[in-house]
């Protein structure tokens, strides 16, 4: 008796101990929003994501009751990968749209819907975000930006390269954690992703694609483990990130003379250069990626200039920029670059197996192009799911 006694306390110890471990995790990596902070609505309807505007059109009627929804007209969007998204306005005041974004299948695997909701607060209430509407069973409502999403030509253009660059630094200047010091999640989220890659598909052309295209789960273990331990070691600060901006995530007014950035599905706490890595790797476009289009040395020198200019200005420290910061900075987006391809290559292997959106995700994934624009840096990696990640750094 007392033999299990003790070892019932023994347990009780562990148990807590790793309650409390699990309990710090989450407040250095999850993102906090303040209290006092508005409500979010929650509309108990479910959309059909095959049939969209009927249940789209409920959730209006909650939202703007004075609506005529005789008169509610509809527009899709079409270039998302993950989602359905659906455009609700009156036709003359097609200023007011409010967007009803239904979420993908299985999606719950790979977004953390409860950070989404609040990164979503946490930049509206900084001006960097649309006004959040409300949730449903499967979704979420919220308002438009006005503007141009943009495409890989723009995201060159040296206004509104430095425009990205400023409103970057801004986010990755908000202060969204409750006093702990923040920590990345790209290791646990990757991780998490790692164990849902599909090893095998229902049609036999993707398990044939999968077993030329990609490398074994061991392979890729083995090196995303060597990645981790290269990359922790560089010093690149931890930041508040979007995490996701491909220039469709991008959304530019001409007229006011800004960009927003949209879609906060992956943001969280991670490293400032990963951010920033990502976003130059997206220079190569989504639908058939060309990384031949990976930004040069004198075009992103020019873009982390204006990025430190601005980090610092938002973070209350000297605009000064010295070399060796820059050069640094330079050096840490290059080698996050790669771990931005893994994890985007896990994600398109997850989307693979259960996106009914009609993607080639597989294809993606193991796209042979990233390799040649990298290459032509003079930074030697393989493709997103390459045996010889070792060699680019």
């Amino acid at each position: 008796m007392i033999f299990l006694c003790r070892k019932f306390q023994r347990f009780h110890r562990r148990s807590r101990r790793l309650a409390l471990q699990v309990r710090l995790y989450r407040m250095e990596t999850q993102i906090h929003v303040p209290l006092g902070s508005p409500v979010i609505r929650k509309i108990p309807i479910f959309v059909d994501e095959h049939n969209v505007t009927p249940g789209a059109m409920k959730l209006i009627q909650q939202l703007r009751p004075a609506w005529d929804i005789s008169n509610v007209k509809t527009k899709y969007f079409t270039d998302g990968t993950t989602n359905k998204l659906v455009g609700c306005y009156l036709e003359d005041s097609p200023e007011d749209v409010v967007l009803v974004r239904v979420y993908g299948n299985k999606t719950e695997l790979i977004v953390d819907r409860d950070n989404e909701l609040k990164s979503f607060q946490v930049l509206h209430a900084n001006g960097c975000a649309p006004h959040l509407y409300c949730t449903f069973q499967n979704g979420i409502c919220y308002e438009f930006i006005h503007g141009e999403a943009l495409g890989t030509e723009d995201v060159r253009d040296p206004t509104i390269l430095r425009l990205i660059a400023k409103e970057m630094a801004r986010i990755h200047a908000i202060h969204a954690h409750n006093g702990c010091i923040p920590k990345p999640d790209l290791w646990i989220k990757m991780r998490k992703y790692f164990s849902l890659v599909a090893t095998e598909f229902t049609d036999q052309a993707s398990n044939t694609r999968i077993q030329q295209e990609v490398p074994s789960k061991a392979v890729l273990e083995q090196e995303m483990a060597w990645m981790k331990e290269h990359l922790s070691s560089l010093g690149s600060p931890v930041v508040l990130c979007h995490n996701d901006l491909l220039c469709k995530n991008i959304i530019h007014n001409s007229k006011e003379g800004h960009v927003r950035f949209i879609d906060y599905e992956y943001s969280s706490y991670n490293y400032q250069a990963f951010d920033i890595g990502n976003h130059f790797n997206e220079f190569a476009g989504m639908t058939e990626p060309d990384y031949l289009l990976y930004p040069d040395r004198e075009m992103q020198m020019d873009w982390l200039r204006v990025y430190l200019q601005a980090y610092k200005k938002f973070t209350k420290k000297t605009e000064e920029v010295s070399q060796i910061e820059l050069e640094t900075l330079y050096v840490q987006v290059n080698k996050f670059a790669l771990a931005s391809h893994f994890f985007w290559g896990f994600w398109a292997l997850i989307q693979a197996k259960y996106s009914t959106i009609d993607f080639d995700f597989l294809g993606w994934s193991s796209c042979p192009n990233r390799s040649a624009g990298c290459n032509s840096r003079g930074l030697k990696r393989g493709t997103v799911l390459t045996s010889d990640v070792g060699s680019f750094f």
